[in-house]
């Protein structure tokens, strides 16, 4: 069964880990979206109602703009 959600980005935080100003890491929080104003929100609302979700990130090619909703697709992962 998959599952998705939809979450915004609310937070980004750089975090220097080496002795170089390059090595820089990238956190992201997210939080559920909950607009009882938007009809597509209202759905995912139903299903996801609250959550949140930090991740981070290494890769410079991938970003997540604070502010900006995004789908999360949940699906199983074969071999567990």
């Amino acid at each position: 069964m998959a599952v998705r959600a939809k979450f915004r980005c609310t937070t980004e935080t750089h975090k220097k880990w080496g002795p170089t100003d390059e090595q820089v890491t990238r956190s992201y929080e997210f939080m559920a979206v909950y607009d009882t104003e938007t009809p597509e929100d209202q759905r995912y609302a139903k299903t996801t109602p609250t959550g949140t979700l930090t991740i981070q990130v290494d890769n410079p090619a991938v970003s997540f703009e604070p502010g900006k909703a995004y789908y999360l697709d949940f699906t199983p992962a074969d071999g567990d």
